[in-house]
């Protein structure tokens, strides 16, 4: 981000206490806005952008089945792939809540002062690897309803083995999760960047007084 010499001026009138307020409310509104959205129906089958396909080892074989009248088979288990990424995406908002109020004066300096998905990229910095925890199980419990899933893990070790398959999509689940949290930190950075660009029209007195002088 560039500052002109106007804005680091505005900037220096402004308390620290009073950025890193702003701050924290800016990414603890987008973030819930983000969860909000992907947490329910069709929030990740419906959106394009963050839809979850089939992994690329199962496409050819997604192709043979519709082929064959068996697409049913295929839209099962994105549905359910889906939905489970639906399902666990609620379990975000505590995490993200709880990462903005550990968050230190030189993180919120670096937020402000970063680029416009700078907040974000902090969220996945804390937060991945506690938010991989809690999804795993949410997503695996809705894709073992699903047979083309069972049968997937069966066969997904030989395709490692084989050189048929990257290891990190072994297991649908984890491909799933993996995933889901990309398309969280996708809405999260776009709910961050519609704050930074139009303070005024989003945030509250503070927000349009602390990301104004950014602008």
């Amino acid at each position: 981000m560039t500052w002109t010499a106007p804005a680091a001026a505005q900037l220096e009138d402004i308390s620290n206490r009073e950025a890193i307020n702003a701050l924290k409310s800016a990414l603890e509104r987008g973030s819930r806005a983000a969860v909000d959205q992907l947490g329910r129906e069709n929030g990740f089958f419906g959106d394009g952008r963050v839809k979850i396909p089939l992994p690329e080892s199962l496409r050819r074989a997604e192709k043979n089945l519709r082929r064959f009248g068996m697409g049913k088979y295929a839209d099962e288990l994105i549905l359910a792939m889906n939905r489970a990424a639906e399902a666990a995406v609620p379990e975000a908002k505590q995490l993200f809540v709880d990462s903005v109020k550990k968050m230190t004066v030189q993180d919120a300096k670096g937020i402000l002062t970063g680029g416009d998905t700078a907040g974000t990229e902090y969220f996945r910095r804390s937060t991945t690897d506690q938010l991989r925890k809690r999804f795993l199980p949410i997503v695996r419990r809705s894709t073992e309803k699903v047979g083309l899933a069972q049968k997937y893990n069966e066969y997904a070790g030989q395709g490692v083995r084989l050189g048929l398959l990257k290891a990190e999509d072994a297991n649908l689940d984890d491909y799933v999760t993996r995933r889901a949290l990309d398309g969280l930190y996708l809405m999260v950075a776009e709910e961050e960047k519609k704050i930074r660009k139009d303070p005024v029209g989003t945030a509250s007195s503070l927000l349009k007084k602390v990301f104004g002088a950014l602008k």
